[in-house]
């Protein structure tokens, strides 16, 4: 029985059919967060699900009398308060870092479920004054080798997924402890391996052992020392797809812990969010032209320790040219069709609004306006989709990259607004460049490209972009959102 609770049959039957509801809205949601136009329907359906889930749970568990009042309320009310000052101070520019550590939340979560199910079923075993129909249950749930299995895997995957959305979250914050630069050492994939192996193998000692606690707490220390070596070996350019693979893992690690406590939604509910998001990490690699293993444990996007290259000759094989506010908004004004592609610079200076402020201002002159966006545009995915979204942006502008690239090359201006290597023709023809076979957007098939950005240091693959060499690219060297408010105030005195 779920928790172990002493209930009816028929409060059993009923909270199944809780669960199911439940279920079937996750479903709908997923479905709806899978387009743009019923992607709030989607969310919404998401969470009224989870409420279904958590009152049913909640009824459950305090009407069998199986937890007190006073740890749950005061829980809620304090999850409930720290997740709304979270989604209120927050700012969209912040939604990578947010995601990493709710995703390294939901990993310690199933964590500290797993082993407290393990230890909870002991003490039930061993205080003489629980009741006899409990001690079956306990002896039945902690000598069955699936059950044992369920709880090391889950402390297994929940502790890789805590720490290494940690990490994620401080490459992604800029802190000092988790540069955004690969850090990697000789053997490191040999102990990551090893580590992997010793925390099977211990898995496989509790479950022919289910009295070896030490080895349950083993596991636990063995998986966080793994999250940290899995995700600070891989730079910052691959953190769209680390975060997506956390995300997969936290619902593995929900899906494991469900079963160790024969939670039906835990189960259903972890296993949607894992099956989820190794889709998207796989469309993420797909994106990037590279397998998992290659974004894991390859190293890319490790900056040079020199911070690259910096002048406008170096490792480019050309020059530059510099272009002002005002020579940009005279060819603007000249043009038809312009295309906007945003990349992570427009998030951190946050000119969303100005980006959309000047979009309105050439749609009133009559230039059809669009943006192009690169699956793996900013730190997470769907980021630039966001923030756009957040600025009122039409959604019938925003363009993939599949749908895109066909308008690149008949546009007469594209405007790229912080997006480094996701513009890199290098991808078409180096085949040195650690970013060779990337699908990029063609922007340098525009007749005119501008670029906006602060310098010439490369990206976070730690390579020259080689659009901006090109005979048909100007860079425009400042703060993007000072920079997009130039451009407009240059349009309206045209």
């Amino acid at each position: 029985m779920p928790m172990f609770a002493v209930t009816s049959q028929l409060g059993i039957d009923l909270l199944n059919v809780a669960y199911l509801i439940a279920a079937v809205l996750f479903i709908l949601g997923l479905k709806g967060l899978g387009k743009v136009k019923t992607a709030r329907r989607g969310n919404a359906l998401s969470a009224l699900g989870m409420l279904v889930a958590a009152v049913a749970t909640f009824f459950h568990l305090t009407g069998g009398t199986a937890i007190s009042l006073l740890w749950v309320i005061p829980a809620l009310l304090l999850g409930a308060a720290i997740g709304t000052v979270m989604a209120v101070k927050v700012k969209m520019t912040g939604m990578p870092q947010m995601v990493g550590l709710l995703n390294g939340f939901g990993g310690l979560a199933s964590l500290l479920v797993a082993t407290g199910d393990y230890a909870n079923s002991w003490r039930k075993i061993w205080l003489i004054e629980e009741s006899h129909l409990l001690v079956a249950h306990a002896i039945d749930h902690l000598f069955s080798w699936d059950g044992q299995a369920a709880v090391g895997l889950a402390t297994l995957i929940g502790g890789v997924t805590f720490t290494g959305s940690i990490m994620a979250f401080g490459k992604l914050q800029g802190t000092r402890w988790a540069p955004d630069h690969a850090v990697q050492f000789p053997g490191q994939k040999a102990v990551i391996a090893a580590l992997l192996a010793l925390s099977l193998l211990l898995t496989l000692v509790l479950m022919v052992w289910p009295g070896a606690g030490w080895a349950l707490l083993l596991i636990a220390l063995l998986a966080l020392v793994l999250g940290v070596l899995l995700v600070v070996g891989i730079g910052g350019g691959d953190m769209p797809v680390v975060i997506a693979l956390l995300n997969a893992y936290s619902g593995l690690a929900a899906s494991m812990a469900g079963f160790a406590l024969g939670n039906f939604a835990l189960i259903i509910t972890g296993a949607l969010v894992g099956a989820s998001g190794l889709i998207l990490t796989s469309i993420m690699c797909k994106a990037m032209n590279r397998s998992l293993a290659n974004v894991l444990f390859g190293g890319v996007g490790a900056a040079p320790s020199g911070g690259g290259h910096t002048s406008g000759t170096a490792g480019s094989g050309g020059t530059h040219r510099a272009f002002s506010a005002e020579d940009a908004a005279l060819v603007m004004e000249a043009s038809q069709s312009i295309i906007i592609v945003p990349g992570y610079g427009m998030a951190v200076a946050q000119a969303q609004h100005a980006v959309k402020e000047l979009a309105d201002e050439l749609h009133k002159r009559g230039k059809v306006v669009q943006y192009a966006i690169h699956p793996v545009a900013g730190r997470m995915p769907g980021h630039m989709n966001v923030l756009l979204a957040e600025a009122g942006v039409a959604y019938d502008t925003l363009l993939d990259l599949e749908h895109a690239n066909p308008q690149l090359a008949m546009a007469d201006v594209a405007l790229v607004i912080g997006a480094n290597d996701v513009t890199n023709p290098a991808a078409r023809y180096d085949t040195g460049s650690p970013i060779y076979g990337m699908p990029i957007l063609d922007v340098d098939k525009a007749r005119q490209v501008f670029v906006i950005k602060r310098s010439m240091s490369p990206g976070f693959a730690g390579i020259q972009n080689q659009l901006y060499f090109t005979p048909n690219c100007g860079m425009i060297f400042g703060d993007a959102k000072k920079i997009v408010t130039e451009l407009m105030n240059e349009l309206e005195q045209i």
